[in-house]
């Protein structure tokens, strides 16, 4: 214990009886006992404001696993969502290609003859066999597929996605105003 008659640091006036024990800590203007883990194991009464603590600790963090696995169950289903929507419209898309290939197939038989025209039809029978498997397969099935050609081939799905990355930029940037122009012509 601190004697009594110790001369005290510039500023303080008297000594809080307890202050200088190394478990003792601030709360407002009170100081309070923490137990120390002797205290907690022999089962002292100081020991409730430690698994109060832990209680609250273990309370938050059941909290945010439960809202991470909601936020993570949400993102899962709007990713479903908005790749089904992908898929359909892929398919569309895929099902317009059909059509202009065939029309242009027509028109090159007309002016070039069967043969040539027969190129095309082969694209175009290419491009249906593409857009009836992908009606045919589920999102997950899709996932799966894509994730087992990254693993066999990963070079040729990183060259891929430069080349899909760098058509779309082009699309965003085709679709874009012109920049400086007030659409004032």
């Amino acid at each position: 214990m601190i004697d009594e008659n110790t001369t005290l640091p510039e500023g303080t006036d008297t000594i809080i009886t307890g202050a200088s024990a190394p478990s003792a800590e601030p709360i407002g203007d009170s100081f309070t006992t923490i137990p120390s883990e002797e205290d907690a194991v022999l089962g002292d009464s100081t020991a409730t404001t430690g698994s109060k603590a832990g209680d609250a600790f273990r309370s938050a963090r059941d909290t945010l696993k439960d809202e991470t696995e909601n936020l993570r169950a949400q993102a899962s289903d709007k990713f479903r969502a908005y790749a089904a929507q992908g898929k359909d419209r892929t398919t569309d898309a895929l099902d317009n290609v059909i059509t202009l290939i065939n029309d242009a197939a027509n028109t090159v038989e007309e002016k070039l003859g069967p043969q040539y025209a027969s190129y095309a039809r082969s694209a175009a029978g290419s491009i249906s066999g593409v857009a009836d498997t992908l009606r045919s397969k589920d999102v997950e099935e899709l996932v799966e597929d894509a994730k087992a050609l990254i693993r066999s081939s990963p070079a040729m799905a990183i060259g891929t996605a430069a080349v899909l990355g760098f058509a779309l930029a082009r699309v965003l940037k085709a679709s874009s105003p012109a920049e400086g122009s007030t659409g004032d012509a």
